[in-house]
């Protein structure tokens, strides 16, 4: 039989019990790291039922919802060490990232996000032009001497 005592994690229950919340947030962990002309993000997520995931944009705000259910409360624990509940993550993403164009998957309890880079934000070339002083769009070479002078 496993006995431990942690009097902080029973603290912690007891304030789960009492007040319906744990005294500090479930934690999300999470990997991010750049893969070509993506972005990954992972996040490990194991027990989570796919069907509770819940990933909303809004603007350049990326926020994964996911929860794990409460335990049967007739059973008497000997351990609980598992987070159970809502948590809850938040990125804030770079203008350089496509955010209509995420994609997600869900595999082995780790949800992992691909997020490409935006076109505007890849490198690309610009062309050089020969023989003539570029000028705006409508100019004339009277307004373009007068700007020169």
């Amino acid at each position: 039989m496993l006995m431990r005592s942690d009097p902080f994690r029973e603290l912690d229950r007891f304030a789960h019990q009492v007040l319906g919340t744990a005294a500090r947030p479930a934690v999300m962990p999470m990997d991010a790291w750049r893969e070509g002309e993506n972005f990954v993000v992972e996040f490990d997520l194991p027990g989570i039922d796919a069907d509770s995931l819940d990933i909303d944009i809004e603007r350049n705000v990326v926020t994964v919802r996911a929860e794990r259910p409460a335990l049967d409360p007739n059973r008497e624990m000997l351990a609980t060490e598992r987070p159970r509940g809502v948590f809850s993550r938040q990125l804030v993403l770079g203008e350089n990232l496509d955010t209509d164009k995420i994609e997600a998957s869900y595999a082995e309890g780790v949800l992992r996000l691909h997020i490409p880079v935006a076109e505007k934000a890849k490198p690309r070339k610009i062309t050089v032009g020969r023989g003539e002083t570029p000028r705006a769009v409508g100019e004339s070479a009277a307004q373009r001497e007068v700007i020169n002078a």
